[in-house]
Parts: C-alpha cells; structure tokens; sequence
C-alpha cells in the first residue's frame, strides 16, 4: 500500500477517536484534521488518480459534515447555533 493510503487510513483513524472525545476536546485535534485532510487528498489524487480522491471527498464530507456546514453559514454571514457544550 502506497503511503498516501496509509496516512489516509491513519487520518480515518485518528478522526474517529476525536469524534469519541468530549465536544470541548474535539476542537484542536478536529481543526488539524479539518486542514489536513485537503492536502492529503491532493496527495491521493497525484498518486492513485481523480476516481479516489471523490471517494476521499466523500468520506470526508461524511466524516466532517457538522464543522463544514458551521463554516459555510459563518462565510455567509450567518450565526450557527452551537451545541450546548460549546455554548459558553
């Protein structure tokens, strides 16, 4: 297996125990994930082709669907509504 492959399974990995962690701790690990995710399929894509990295896109639109909408609706102009454990 190739090693963008295998940092993809690792990402996978790591974004599903940050998803088990309380939301107050979700927010650093799940940021990094959020920024990486973009280089690493750029990554997949020189090495395996366009037809893996949709199924990449996919798999991270899946995975992060929730701080993609709250980042579409504060590049609108809108204000989201937090879960109450962000609420302050």
């Amino acid at each position: 297996m190739s090693t963008p492959l295998v940092l993809g399974c690792f990402w996978v990995l790591l974004a599903t125990v940050t998803a088990l962690l309380p939301m107050r701790r979700q927010f650093i690990p799940g940021s990094v994930l959020l920024l990486s995710a973009p280089v690493l399929l750029v990554w997949i894509g020189i090495a395996h082709g366009w037809v893996w990295v949709v199924v990449g896109l996919l798999a991270f639109g899946s995975m992060m669907r929730n701080p993609l909408r709250y980042l579409v609706a504060k590049a609108r102009g809108q204000e989201p509504e937090l879960p109450e454990e962000l609420r302050s």
